[in-house]
């Protein structure tokens, strides 16, 4: 099941996200499994719980489809339930962000190189693992929607001002798209 991407502007993106409990809150492998049809059909690289209406700890990546030919980083198709960083480690670099919930507008955000994360799967086995370059990238994005915070929110005063426009034209439905998408708004 495809899930419309819930777009910028809607409180849901602000929330946190509650804990999901692994006795008889959410089919967790039904919502990841429509979770990454959801991003495919969008051409994301991650989605989280929320920007599909799901205010629950839970998001997708496969950051398999951020990589080049030449790119000797191994890319990660994943599943993280109830995520939490351990630690973060390395310099902060900078990388083009985008989200499927706010379309057409990108920005240049500056992350740690890599995270330790403790999270469950969708067969609710617990991990501890260290991750570094664009999967650790798209982790920290997509944990940050289970914080309620935008990629927005970590450019300048300066160029969020100058998106402003942009931004309150997407809360109404005013932007381009090429995927199924809900707007608060509308």
């Amino acid at each position: 099941m495809i899930y419309p991407v819930i777009a910028y502007g809607d409180p849901i993106l602000k929330k946190v996200a509650a804990e999901i409990k692994q006795e008889g809150d959410i089919d967790v492998k039904e919502i990841a499994a429509n979770m990454f049809d959801t991003m495919y059909e969008a051409s994301g690289v991650g989605i989280a719980g929320p920007q599909v209406g799901i205010s629950k700890r839970i998001f997708v990546i496969d950051s398999n489809l951020m990589l080049d030919e030449d790119s000797k980083e191994e890319g990660m198709k994943m599943v993280f339930i109830n995520p939490e960083i351990v630690e973060e480690d390395g310099d902060d670099w900078g990388y083009e962000e985008g989200c499927l919930s706010i379309p057409g507008i990108r920005g240049e955000i500056f992350r740690p190189e890599r995270i330790t994360l403790s999270w469950f799967d969708e067969n609710w086995v617990k991990h501890e693992k260290e991750f570094d370059g664009m999967t650790a990238r798209v982790i920290q994005h997509e944990y940050d929607h289970l914080d309620g915070i935008l990629f927005t929110e970590m450019l300048s005063p300066l160029k969020r001002r100058l998106l402003k426009g942009k931004l309150d034209k997407i809360t109404k439905g005013q932007c381009n798209y090429d995927y199924k998408m809900k707007f608060y708004k509308k």
